[in-house]
């Protein structure tokens, strides 16, 4: 088969592989229909993840067909249409039963990192019925891929975890697809007003689209004075970092308010400068943390309601083969005006 494989830092290859056998009798095999590329590949191909080691198949987001099942899996069958989590989970572990599954003992985030990912033409997946959802006939496919990995994870990581509440004022940096993800599923919470910072006024302007109440370009605006201008000085509830660079985090610190949080979503590939000595008098929550992916089922239903439509995330459209032109594509997002691609097979 053909996969998209790391090489080591700055070199990835769309080249030949052994396509995936069952290892295990919890196995599931997947031919994969559609896939996208995350923020966090762009963050291996950089080095930031260097337990990536060369040869792996990247990717951990997509949806596909059944193609094979190990004798232990009972909840999928050759020919059923999956949404691909994230993260696998075994379901059994101590992690596991505390709905921790980012950290199951036997999974976790592992696709496209410890193990082959969903870059390919077929994946294998572990724990299979655990780590799969079966896709509600006439499903929009290309939204449910970003169930995969960034709706979750904005929602617990950056909604959740914030403790966004009614009549909040929060404030997302980065509006990225992980940053729209947050603003999206905020919007279940009633914050009173959501302000979105980043440097593109196209994305800006997007973020405006999904129920931003106001934005703040960083370069043309001081992003801090802003904020602090917009509340009356006094700061924001929820502080959300959607980047993963040490400036982005250290807005978050200076535009919290008294009794407020910083959740940050971001994945870091640098250590950041923590100004305890502002921030122990107060009285704030930090926040971090790798999705679960507990909240994909209630996903699905705000899908199928209509509640939430994160396929407007979706900008470029590129078909599997052509995935080194889509990386060109979302590495230079800013240049492309891209936001979410999605790959198909």
């Amino acid at each position: 088969m053909k996969a998209l494989v790391y090489q080591g830092p700055g070199q990835k290859a769309w080249t030949e592989k052994p396509k995936p056998a069952l290892q295990q009798p919890t196995d599931v095999i997947v031919k994969v229909t559609k896939t996208t590329i995350c923020g966090t590949d762009l963050h291996i191909l950089k080095g930031d993840v260097p337990a990536v080691t060369p040869g792996r198949i990247l990717g951990h987001e997509g949806v596909g067909v059944v193609e094979a099942v190990g004798p232990a899996v009972q909840n999928f069958k050759p020919g059923d249409a999956v949404l691909i989590s994230c993260v696998t989970s075994c379901g059994k572990c101590t992690n596991c039963k505390r709905q921790l599954y980012a950290h199951c003992s036997d999974g976790g985030w592992i696709l496209g990192h410890l193990i082959d990912g969903t870059q390919a033409e077929y994946v294998r997946i572990p724990h299979g019925d655990n780590s799969l959802y079966p896709i509600p006939e006439g499903a929009d496919e290309e939204a449910l891929v970003m169930l995969s990995d960034i709706m979750p994870t904005g929602l617990e990581i950056g909604v959740q975890y914030g403790h966004v509440q009614p009549g909040d004022t929060i404030a997302i940096v980065g509006a990225g697809p992980v940053g729209m993800s947050v603003l999206l599923t905020s919007q279940f919470y009633s914050p009173g007003r959501i302000i979105m910072i980043d440097m593109d006024a196209s994305r800006l302007e997007l973020a405006k689209q999904f129920g931003a109440t106001d934005t703040v370009q960083v370069g043309a605006e001081d992003p801090v004075g802003k904020v602090m201008q917009m509340t009356q000085g006094l700061g924001v509830d929820v502080a959300i970092e959607a980047v993963g660079v040490p400036a982005t985090f250290d807005i978050c610190q200076k535009i919290v308010a008294a009794g407020g949080n910083i959740a940050n979503v971001g994945v870091h590939g640098k250590p950041v400068e923590l100004h305890i000595e502002e921030l122990w008098i107060k009285n704030i929550t930090i926040s971090m943390g790798l999705v679960n992916t507990n909240t994909t089922p209630m996903l699905l239903k705000t899908l199928r309601s209509g509640k939430v439509d994160p396929a407007r995330m979706i900008t470029h459209r590129f078909k599997l083969d052509d995935i080194l032109a889509a990386y060109e594509v979302f590495g230079n997002a800013a240049r492309e005006n891209a936001m979410k691609v999605i790959l198909s097979a």
